[in-house]
């Protein structure tokens, strides 16, 4: 059994699982939702920062724990380049609170399409998807995972290769993302509203000056807009509006919904 360990815990949030549960139990407090959420967009710096953004998105999926078997979870990578999306060859990514199984018939699947690198080198030390998994192991219940990074790839060939797997009502997109990097606070505001108005409105030609994670949120929103999908955005803040963070460079979050149409 080839098991992925956690990478940043410690330092984008607690290796404690006792302190990590109270931390999300602190969280997630349950929202319903009018229609079944079929997607969420999530930032992936340190819990201190952006954990509460996250969270506005996440606690929506506990009354839907039972209908989400399948994650496919997008996020950039930050310390690789290449030509396409990467998958894991492991059988579980492991986190504080315990293992996430890999779809592993679906990684046999995908390995045969161009573009689709199989690599546990490139996922190894990555942190945009680890930070999502001690949420969705506190939102959902019995779920397997397709971790997804993307590199130089078009959103058109993502949304492509997405499309046949999001499908049916169990299956779940989280896309991992920040927003714009190292601006001063009301410079970050500026351009984050901006990329915001965008995303309100399906324009999927984000850049990654705009978003880390561009490419997966250009994706999700093409997919979106042709499926008739609702965006509804819970929060949006920088790091300078937290504890830990000061006014001078400054990093942006936001969390937004997805889901069907009333």
């Amino acid at each position: 059994m080839n098991t992925r360990p956690p990478a940043v815990a410690g330092q984008f949030y607690s290796r404690s699982a006792a302190t990590l549960k109270t931390q999300m139990d602190k969280w997630l407090k349950v929202c319903q939702h009018a229609t079944p959420i079929r997607a969420i967009i999530v930032p992936h710096a340190g819990y201190m920062f952006s954990g509460s953004v996250a969270a506005e998105a996440y606690r929506y999926l506990l009354p839907e724990a039972e209908r989400i078997r399948r994650v496919i979870l997008i996020g950039p990578s930050h310390r690789y380049y290449f030509q396409g999306c990467a998958i894991p060859a492991a059988d579980y990514f492991e986190t504080p609170l315990g293992q996430v199984k890999i779809d592993t018939q679906l990684v046999e699947k995908l390995k045969e399409i161009e573009d689709i690198e199989v690599s546990d080198q490139v996922h190894a030390l990555e942190h945009c998807l680890e930070v999502q998994l001690p949420f969705l192991q506190s939102c959902l219940h019995d779920f397997t995972l397709l971790p997804l990074l993307t590199s130089n790839v078009s959103p058109t060939k993502v949304a492509k290769l997405i499309d046949t797997l999001w499908q049916g009502d169990d299956c779940l997109l989280v896309v991992s993302s920040d927003l714009s990097h190292f601006h001063s606070y009301a410079e970050a505001q500026r351009i984050d509203s901006q990329t915001c108005k965008m995303i309100d409105n399906y324009e999927p030609t984000l850049a990654p000056e705009q978003a880390c994670g561009s490419t997966g949120i250009n994706t999700l929103l093409l997919l979106a807009k042709q499926r008739g999908y609702t965006l509804t955005r819970k929060t949006l803040i920088n790091s300078g509006d937290t504890d830990a963070g000061d006014k001078e460079r400054v990093v942006g979050y936001v969390s937004y919904l997805v889901s069907e149409p009333q």
